[in-house]
């Protein structure tokens, strides 16, 4: 931990402490938990890999997902062996033979693509984009480490998705794909070549991320990578440890269920106009 601070980070699937020592670790939420009641925040977050032991009962579990890494160290033809014979691997062959072209980078012409793709996704599942310039800022902030790969049908996008690397774990963070194109296999060329690329490069693991526990769709596909799963929990502290505050989610289901439906029939400025309003605020 350098100089003993906690940072936030806005839209991570996870992070350990930075600590070593439990006792450090418990000075620190001490700290944290009365920073909230003095300046009436809402909540602490904490977002672990793993389970937690040294935190006290006041943070308590709140959402639960399954996390997914697959083990690079393999040969590719073990790896591409492990791959589900019936979907996996049918996908990537079919891509091939389609005649599928890949590119990556970081250029504004991919991201404009990419971000095309972004904002038919977002509006498939009923959510606001992430602002333009949130992207261009990871861009400069993670300049090589960061690569945008985009499958194309000619000269027309239709699938992509966003890497980070870091040490030897290529992390997959965003993807997003033209659904009326999705059998044509994008999205398993985009992710078998990033395997290829990870591997050429001494990389030892691809961080999948988290999946909602009730999202069988995207488990599914995560699994048939090969890749491990582990639950994973998020906990939270509350003022005055009141427990009434973890249905907060539930008592606002009805705005969630309406704010879905406005985002789903908006139109690209529309929901484009939401994602910069609301992201300055939530992560």
């Amino acid at each position: 931990m350098t100089g003993r601070r906690l940072v936030s980070l806005p839209f991570s699937d996870h992070c350990e402490p930075l600590v070593d020592d439990p006792h450090v670790l418990m000075g620190m939420l001490t700290a944290l938990q009365g920073r909230l009641r003095d300046e009436r925040w809402r909540y602490l977050e904490l977002r672990p890999l793993n389970v937690m032991a040294d935190v006290d009962s006041s943070f308590q579990s709140t959402r639960q997902y399954f996390h997914h890494r697959l083990d690079l160290r393999p040969n590719l033809d073990s790896l591409f062996g492990h791959f589900h014979k019936d979907s996996t691997q049918r996908k990537i062959k079919r891509a091939h033979r389609e005649g599928l072209s890949y590119r990556e980078g970081r250029s504004e012409a991919l991201l404009e693509s990419f971000y095309k793709l972004f904002l038919i996704t977002r509006r498939r599942h009923h959510i606001p984009p992430q602002p333009l310039q949130w992207f261009r800022n990871l861009i400069a902030g993670f300049k090589d480490a960061l690569q945008i790969r985009v499958a194309f049908k000619g000269a027309q996008a239709i699938a992509a998705i966003l890497t980070l690397q870091y040490k030897n774990t290529l992390t997959y963070k965003y993807g997003c794909s033209d659904p009326h194109m999705n059998n044509l296999g994008g999205t398993h060329l985009l992710f078998w070549n990033a395997i290829q690329a990870a591997k050429s490069q001494g990389m030892t693991c691809f961080d999948l991320g988290r999946s909602e526990v009730d999202n069988t769709g995207l488990i599914t596909f995560k699994d048939r990578w090969g890749a491990s799963r582990k639950e994973m929990s998020y906990l939270r502290y509350y003022p005055g440890g009141n427990s009434n505050s973890l249905d907060i989610t539930s008592k606002n289901d009805w705005k969630l269920r309406l704010a879905k439906q406005i985002f789903a029939r908006s139109p690209d400025t529309i929901l484009r106009a939401a994602g910069n309003l609301l992201y300055r605020h939530i992560g």
